[in-house]
Protein backbone atom coordinates (compact mmCIF):
# COMPACT_ATOMS: atom_id res chain seq x y z
CA UNK A 1 0.00 0.00 0.00
CA UNK A 2 1.14 3.71 -0.62
CA UNK A 3 -0.53 6.72 0.37
CA UNK A 4 -0.76 10.20 -1.96
CA UNK A 5 -0.69 12.27 0.96
CA UNK A 6 1.86 14.46 0.23
CA UNK A 7 2.41 17.08 2.75
CA UNK A 8 6.14 17.90 3.97
CA UNK A 9 7.78 14.97 2.30
CA UNK A 10 10.56 14.77 1.03
CA UNK A 11 11.69 13.18 -2.25
CA UNK A 12 13.38 9.73 -1.73
CA UNK A 13 17.07 10.32 -2.88
CA UNK A 14 17.69 6.60 -3.57
CA UNK A 15 14.58 6.30 -6.21
CA UNK A 16 15.44 9.93 -7.40
CA UNK A 17 18.38 8.07 -8.57
CA UNK A 18 17.95 4.99 -9.60
CA UNK A 19 15.33 6.39 -12.28
CA UNK A 20 17.80 9.03 -13.23
CA UNK A 21 20.13 6.32 -14.10
CA UNK A 22 17.87 4.43 -16.20
CA UNK A 23 17.35 7.89 -18.52
CA UNK A 24 13.98 8.38 -16.86
CA UNK A 25 12.69 11.96 -17.22
CA UNK A 26 12.18 12.92 -13.45
CA UNK A 27 10.52 16.19 -14.60
CA UNK A 28 7.78 14.80 -16.19
CA UNK A 29 6.86 12.32 -13.05
CA UNK A 30 7.34 15.56 -10.82
CA UNK A 31 4.69 17.07 -13.09
CA UNK A 32 2.63 14.65 -13.42
CA UNK A 33 2.65 12.04 -10.30
CA UNK A 34 5.36 13.64 -7.53
CA UNK A 35 3.62 12.12 -5.10
CA UNK A 36 5.47 8.14 -6.30
CA UNK A 37 8.82 10.24 -5.24
CA UNK A 38 7.98 10.83 -2.15
CA UNK A 39 7.46 7.13 -0.61
CA UNK A 40 9.88 5.31 1.53
CA UNK A 41 10.00 2.21 -0.50
CA UNK A 42 10.04 1.54 -3.99
CA UNK A 43 11.69 -1.05 -6.22
CA UNK A 44 13.42 0.97 -9.25
CA UNK A 45 15.72 -1.51 -10.51
CA UNK A 46 13.77 -4.42 -9.50
CA UNK A 47 10.98 -3.74 -11.83
CA UNK A 48 13.33 -2.55 -14.52
CA UNK A 49 15.16 -5.22 -14.30
CA UNK A 50 11.82 -7.72 -14.75
CA UNK A 51 10.53 -5.52 -17.92
CA UNK A 52 14.74 -6.16 -19.43
CA UNK A 53 14.14 -9.82 -18.74
CA UNK A 54 11.17 -9.54 -20.97
CA UNK A 55 13.02 -7.94 -23.47
CA UNK A 56 12.28 -4.37 -23.08
CA UNK A 57 15.54 -1.87 -24.08
CA UNK A 58 16.88 1.07 -21.93
CA UNK A 59 14.42 3.22 -23.92
CA UNK A 60 11.27 1.47 -23.33
CA UNK A 61 11.93 0.61 -19.69
CA UNK A 62 12.18 4.61 -19.41
CA UNK A 63 8.82 4.80 -21.16
CA UNK A 64 7.01 3.03 -19.09
CA UNK A 65 8.21 3.97 -15.93
CA UNK A 66 7.54 7.67 -17.00
CA UNK A 67 3.84 7.24 -18.03
CA UNK A 68 3.52 5.21 -15.38
CA UNK A 69 5.88 5.74 -12.28
CA UNK A 70 3.67 3.78 -9.52
CA UNK A 71 4.72 0.68 -11.28
CA UNK A 72 7.81 0.98 -9.08
CA UNK A 73 5.75 0.89 -5.83
CA UNK A 74 4.61 -2.89 -6.66
CA UNK A 75 7.15 -5.85 -5.25
CA UNK A 76 8.70 -7.76 -7.98
CA UNK A 77 6.77 -10.80 -6.65
CA UNK A 78 3.40 -8.70 -7.85
CA UNK A 79 4.59 -7.54 -10.86
CA UNK A 80 6.27 -11.23 -11.50
CA UNK A 81 2.02 -12.77 -10.25
CA UNK A 82 0.83 -10.34 -13.21
CA UNK A 83 3.38 -11.47 -15.60
CA UNK A 84 2.11 -15.31 -15.46
CA UNK A 85 -1.57 -13.97 -15.48
CA UNK A 86 -0.87 -11.73 -18.84
CA UNK A 87 1.12 -14.51 -20.91
CA UNK A 88 -1.82 -16.85 -20.19
CA UNK A 89 -3.17 -14.68 -22.90
CA UNK A 90 -0.30 -13.64 -25.05
CA UNK A 91 1.18 -15.39 -27.73
CA UNK A 92 5.08 -14.54 -26.11
CA UNK A 93 6.88 -12.06 -23.98
CA UNK A 94 7.59 -9.76 -27.27
CA UNK A 95 3.91 -9.03 -27.79
CA UNK A 96 3.32 -8.78 -23.70
CA UNK A 97 5.98 -5.77 -23.36
CA UNK A 98 4.56 -4.08 -26.46
CA UNK A 99 1.08 -4.24 -24.50
CA UNK A 100 2.44 -2.89 -21.47
CA UNK A 101 4.55 -0.47 -23.29
CA UNK A 102 1.22 0.79 -24.48
CA UNK A 103 -1.24 0.20 -21.84
CA UNK A 104 0.93 0.15 -18.40
CA UNK A 105 -1.71 1.13 -16.10
CA UNK A 106 -3.85 -1.48 -17.08
CA UNK A 107 -0.84 -3.88 -16.55
CA UNK A 108 0.44 -2.26 -13.13
CA UNK A 109 -3.38 -2.38 -11.65
CA UNK A 110 -2.65 -4.99 -9.28
CA UNK A 111 -4.68 -5.21 -6.60
CA UNK A 112 -7.65 -7.46 -8.51
CA UNK A 113 -5.20 -10.17 -9.17
CA UNK A 114 -7.30 -13.10 -7.85
CA UNK A 115 -10.32 -11.47 -10.01
CA UNK A 116 -8.52 -11.28 -12.85
CA UNK A 117 -7.09 -14.33 -13.40
CA UNK A 118 -10.71 -16.13 -12.52
CA UNK A 119 -12.09 -13.45 -15.68
CA UNK A 120 -9.53 -14.46 -17.50
CA UNK A 121 -10.29 -18.51 -17.60
CA UNK A 122 -14.14 -17.95 -17.25
CA UNK A 123 -13.33 -16.23 -20.47
CA UNK A 124 -11.38 -19.22 -21.93
CA UNK A 125 -14.15 -21.17 -21.21
CA UNK A 126 -16.55 -19.36 -22.77
CA UNK A 127 -14.93 -19.42 -25.79
CA UNK A 128 -13.12 -15.59 -26.25
CA UNK A 129 -9.95 -15.89 -28.35
CA UNK A 130 -6.54 -14.93 -26.66
CA UNK A 131 -6.34 -12.21 -29.10
CA UNK A 132 -10.06 -10.83 -28.01
CA UNK A 133 -9.26 -10.95 -23.85
CA UNK A 134 -5.79 -9.15 -24.26
CA UNK A 135 -7.64 -6.22 -25.87
CA UNK A 136 -10.08 -6.64 -22.98
CA UNK A 137 -7.05 -6.32 -20.45
CA UNK A 138 -5.95 -3.11 -22.42
CA UNK A 139 -8.68 -1.48 -23.36
CA UNK A 140 -11.63 -2.18 -20.78
CA UNK A 141 -9.46 -3.50 -17.61
CA UNK A 142 -12.83 -2.92 -15.04
CA UNK A 143 -14.51 -5.82 -16.21
CA UNK A 144 -11.47 -7.85 -14.76
CA UNK A 145 -11.64 -6.16 -11.36
CA UNK A 146 -15.09 -7.84 -10.91
CA UNK A 147 -15.77 -11.37 -8.86
CA UNK A 148 -16.47 -13.14 -11.85
CA UNK A 149 -19.58 -14.53 -10.83
CA UNK A 150 -21.08 -11.01 -10.98
CA UNK A 151 -19.33 -11.46 -14.63
CA UNK A 152 -21.10 -15.26 -15.12
CA UNK A 153 -24.38 -14.18 -13.69
CA UNK A 154 -24.68 -10.83 -16.37
CA UNK A 155 -23.67 -13.18 -19.12
CA UNK A 156 -26.13 -15.60 -17.76
CA UNK A 157 -28.98 -12.93 -17.83
CA UNK A 158 -28.49 -12.08 -21.58
CA UNK A 159 -28.36 -16.23 -22.55
CA UNK A 160 -31.91 -16.10 -20.83
CA UNK A 161 -33.02 -12.85 -22.41
CA UNK A 162 -31.70 -13.90 -25.80
CA UNK A 163 -33.44 -17.39 -25.91
CA UNK A 164 -36.67 -15.72 -24.54
CA UNK A 165 -37.01 -13.42 -27.25
CA UNK A 166 -36.75 -16.37 -29.40
CA UNK A 167 -33.06 -16.94 -29.84
CA UNK A 168 -32.05 -20.35 -31.16
CA UNK A 169 -29.64 -22.60 -29.08
CA UNK A 170 -27.65 -23.09 -31.36
CA UNK A 171 -26.64 -19.62 -32.11
CA UNK A 172 -26.60 -18.34 -28.60
CA UNK A 173 -23.02 -19.00 -27.98
CA UNK A 174 -21.90 -16.80 -31.27
CA UNK A 175 -24.60 -13.84 -30.30
CA UNK A 176 -22.95 -13.69 -26.78
CA UNK A 177 -19.53 -13.78 -28.05
CA UNK A 178 -19.98 -11.49 -30.94
CA UNK A 179 -21.60 -8.97 -28.57
CA UNK A 180 -19.15 -8.72 -26.07
CA UNK A 181 -16.26 -8.67 -28.68
CA UNK A 182 -17.95 -5.59 -29.66
CA UNK A 183 -18.60 -3.62 -26.36
CA UNK A 184 -17.13 -5.65 -23.13
CA UNK A 185 -18.13 -2.85 -20.91
CA UNK A 186 -21.70 -4.65 -21.25
CA UNK A 187 -20.39 -6.32 -17.97
CA UNK A 188 -20.01 -3.20 -16.06
CA UNK A 189 -23.96 -3.24 -16.45
CA UNK A 190 -26.20 -4.82 -13.56
CA UNK A 191 -28.71 -7.56 -14.63
CA UNK A 192 -31.48 -5.36 -13.30
CA UNK A 193 -30.54 -2.49 -15.97
CA UNK A 194 -30.56 -5.31 -18.83
CA UNK A 195 -34.03 -6.49 -18.30
CA UNK A 196 -35.20 -3.02 -17.65
CA UNK A 197 -34.12 -1.68 -21.03
CA UNK A 198 -35.42 -5.02 -22.88
CA UNK A 199 -38.65 -4.20 -20.84
CA UNK A 200 -39.34 -1.20 -21.96
CA UNK A 201 -38.60 -2.07 -26.00
CA UNK A 202 -41.58 -4.76 -25.30
CA UNK A 203 -43.45 -2.41 -23.76
CA UNK A 204 -42.99 0.36 -26.84
CA UNK A 205 -44.53 -2.19 -29.02
CA UNK A 206 -41.18 -3.91 -30.69
CA UNK A 207 -41.48 -7.45 -30.90
CA UNK A 208 -39.64 -10.42 -29.63
CA UNK A 209 -37.35 -10.43 -33.18
CA UNK A 210 -37.30 -6.78 -33.56
CA UNK A 211 -35.89 -6.29 -29.87
CA UNK A 212 -33.29 -9.06 -30.96
CA UNK A 213 -32.64 -7.38 -33.58
CA UNK A 214 -32.09 -4.10 -31.58
CA UNK A 215 -29.60 -5.50 -29.43
CA UNK A 216 -27.48 -6.76 -32.56
CA UNK A 217 -27.33 -3.57 -34.16
CA UNK A 218 -26.67 -1.22 -30.99
CA UNK A 219 -23.70 -4.19 -30.19
CA UNK A 220 -24.98 -3.81 -26.82
CA UNK A 221 -24.86 -0.31 -26.02
CA UNK A 222 -28.33 -0.27 -25.70
CA UNK A 223 -27.58 -1.38 -21.77
CA UNK A 224 -25.51 1.61 -21.40
CA UNK A 225 -29.06 3.74 -21.35
CA UNK A 226 -31.80 3.73 -19.05
CA UNK A 227 -35.65 3.43 -20.25
CA UNK A 228 -36.09 7.68 -19.38
CA UNK A 229 -33.28 8.15 -21.81
CA UNK A 230 -34.61 6.35 -24.30
CA UNK A 231 -38.05 7.74 -23.94
CA UNK A 232 -37.11 10.80 -24.00
CA UNK A 233 -34.80 10.19 -27.75
CA UNK A 234 -37.99 8.99 -29.64
CA UNK A 235 -40.25 11.48 -28.53
CA UNK A 236 -38.12 13.98 -29.95
CA UNK A 237 -37.88 11.98 -33.29
CA UNK A 238 -41.65 11.48 -33.40
CA UNK A 239 -42.13 15.33 -32.59
CA UNK A 240 -39.90 16.24 -35.53
CA UNK A 241 -41.02 13.82 -38.25
CA UNK A 242 -44.53 13.94 -36.72
CA UNK A 243 -45.12 10.17 -36.89
CA UNK A 244 -47.40 7.92 -35.66
CA UNK A 245 -46.04 5.43 -33.10
CA UNK A 246 -45.72 2.78 -35.99
CA UNK A 247 -43.94 4.79 -38.01
CA UNK A 248 -41.56 5.70 -35.37
CA UNK A 249 -40.92 2.18 -34.74
CA UNK A 250 -39.99 1.47 -37.81
CA UNK A 251 -37.43 4.82 -38.28
CA UNK A 252 -35.77 3.25 -35.22
CA UNK A 253 -35.35 0.02 -36.76
CA UNK A 254 -33.68 1.65 -39.53
CA UNK A 255 -31.40 3.87 -37.52
CA UNK A 256 -31.31 2.55 -33.76
CA UNK A 257 -29.35 5.67 -33.36
CA UNK A 258 -32.66 7.54 -33.07
CA UNK A 259 -33.34 5.42 -29.37
CA UNK A 260 -29.08 5.35 -29.06
CA UNK A 261 -28.54 9.24 -29.00
CA UNK A 262 -29.56 11.54 -26.15
CA UNK A 263 -31.87 14.22 -27.17
CA UNK A 264 -29.16 17.57 -27.14
CA UNK A 265 -27.19 15.04 -29.69
CA UNK A 266 -29.80 14.74 -32.20
CA UNK A 267 -30.98 18.07 -32.21
CA UNK A 268 -27.40 19.56 -32.67
CA UNK A 269 -27.09 17.25 -35.51
CA UNK A 270 -30.69 17.56 -36.94
CA UNK A 271 -29.72 21.92 -36.93
CA UNK A 272 -26.32 21.11 -38.75
CA UNK A 273 -28.44 19.21 -41.83
CA UNK A 274 -31.22 21.77 -41.45
CA UNK A 275 -28.76 24.51 -41.83
CA UNK A 276 -27.43 22.71 -45.24
CA UNK A 277 -30.79 22.94 -46.61
CA UNK A 278 -31.26 19.88 -46.11
CA UNK A 279 -35.35 19.27 -45.97
CA UNK A 280 -37.04 17.00 -42.62
CA UNK A 281 -38.62 15.05 -45.01
CA UNK A 282 -35.04 13.71 -46.74
CA UNK A 283 -33.77 13.04 -42.96
CA UNK A 284 -37.04 10.74 -42.38
CA UNK A 285 -36.18 9.36 -45.46
CA UNK A 286 -32.47 8.25 -44.74
CA UNK A 287 -32.24 8.69 -40.85
CA UNK A 288 -29.08 6.99 -40.52
CA UNK A 289 -27.40 10.46 -42.04
CA UNK A 290 -28.07 11.55 -37.63
CA UNK A 291 -25.26 8.49 -36.85
CA UNK A 292 -22.70 10.99 -38.67
CA UNK A 293 -21.49 14.07 -36.67
CA UNK A 294 -22.10 17.54 -38.07
CA UNK A 295 -18.24 17.99 -38.98
CA UNK A 296 -18.54 15.08 -40.55
CA UNK A 297 -21.46 15.87 -42.55
CA UNK A 298 -20.22 19.31 -43.55
CA UNK A 299 -16.82 17.95 -44.78
CA UNK A 300 -18.97 15.14 -46.89
CA UNK A 301 -21.63 18.03 -48.25
CA UNK A 302 -18.66 20.03 -48.98
CA UNK A 303 -16.85 17.43 -51.02
CA UNK A 304 -20.00 16.16 -52.98
CA UNK A 305 -20.38 19.97 -53.31
CA UNK A 306 -17.52 20.50 -55.42
CA UNK A 307 -18.47 18.00 -58.16
CA UNK A 308 -21.57 19.53 -58.73
CA UNK A 309 -24.03 16.74 -56.47
CA UNK A 310 -26.68 18.88 -55.00
CA UNK A 311 -27.52 17.16 -52.12
CA UNK A 312 -30.38 19.20 -51.33
CA UNK A 313 -32.66 17.76 -54.72
CA UNK A 314 -30.99 14.27 -54.39
CA UNK A 315 -30.94 11.58 -51.68
CA UNK A 316 -28.67 11.02 -48.70
CA UNK A 317 -27.59 8.01 -49.52
CA UNK A 318 -24.96 9.15 -50.71
CA UNK A 319 -23.64 11.11 -47.19
CA UNK A 320 -23.80 7.65 -45.21
CA UNK A 321 -21.72 4.79 -44.08
CA UNK A 322 -18.05 4.70 -42.77
CA UNK A 323 -15.84 7.02 -44.06
CA UNK A 324 -14.49 3.79 -46.44
CA UNK A 325 -18.35 3.36 -47.78
CA UNK A 326 -18.15 7.11 -48.40
CA UNK A 327 -14.92 7.40 -50.33
CA UNK A 328 -16.72 4.44 -52.16
CA UNK A 329 -19.46 6.54 -53.39
CA UNK A 330 -17.79 9.49 -53.96
CA UNK A 331 -15.29 7.48 -56.18
CA UNK A 332 -18.28 6.40 -58.33
CA UNK A 333 -19.89 10.33 -58.43
CA UNK A 334 -16.30 11.19 -59.43
CA UNK A 335 -15.91 9.03 -62.23
CA UNK A 336 -19.44 9.07 -63.55
CA UNK A 337 -18.44 12.74 -64.40
CA UNK A 338 -15.34 12.58 -65.48
CA UNK A 339 -16.25 9.78 -67.67
CA UNK A 340 -16.74 10.83 -71.59
CA UNK A 341 -20.28 10.05 -73.31
CA UNK A 342 -20.12 7.39 -75.62
CA UNK A 343 -22.59 6.28 -78.37
CA UNK A 344 -21.74 3.41 -79.78
CA UNK A 345 -23.84 4.43 -83.32
CA UNK A 346 -21.75 7.87 -83.87
CA UNK A 347 -19.34 7.43 -87.37
CA UNK A 348 -15.77 7.05 -86.35
CA UNK A 349 -13.63 9.72 -88.21
CA UNK A 350 -10.29 8.38 -89.61
CA UNK A 351 -8.14 10.92 -91.11
CA UNK A 352 -6.69 10.00 -94.30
Amino acid sequence: CYTTDTKSREENKKTVESLHRLSVDIKKIRRLKEWVLLQDVAYVKEIAGILQEMGADETTVANILERCPEAILHTPAEINSQRALWQLVCQNEKQLIKLIEQFPESFFTTEYHENQKANILFFQELGLKNNIITRFLTSAPNIFYNPVEKNKNLIETLQRNYLNLGGSDANMKIWILKLLSQNPFILLNTSTVIQENLEFLQKNDFTDHEVLQLLSKLKGFIFQLTPTTMQKSMLFSQNVFKCSDQELKQLVLKCPALLYYSVPVLEERLEGLLKEGISVSQIRETPMVLELTTQIVQYRIKKLSALGYDIKSGTLESLNGTKKDFEVNYGKIQSKKERPIFNPVAPINIED
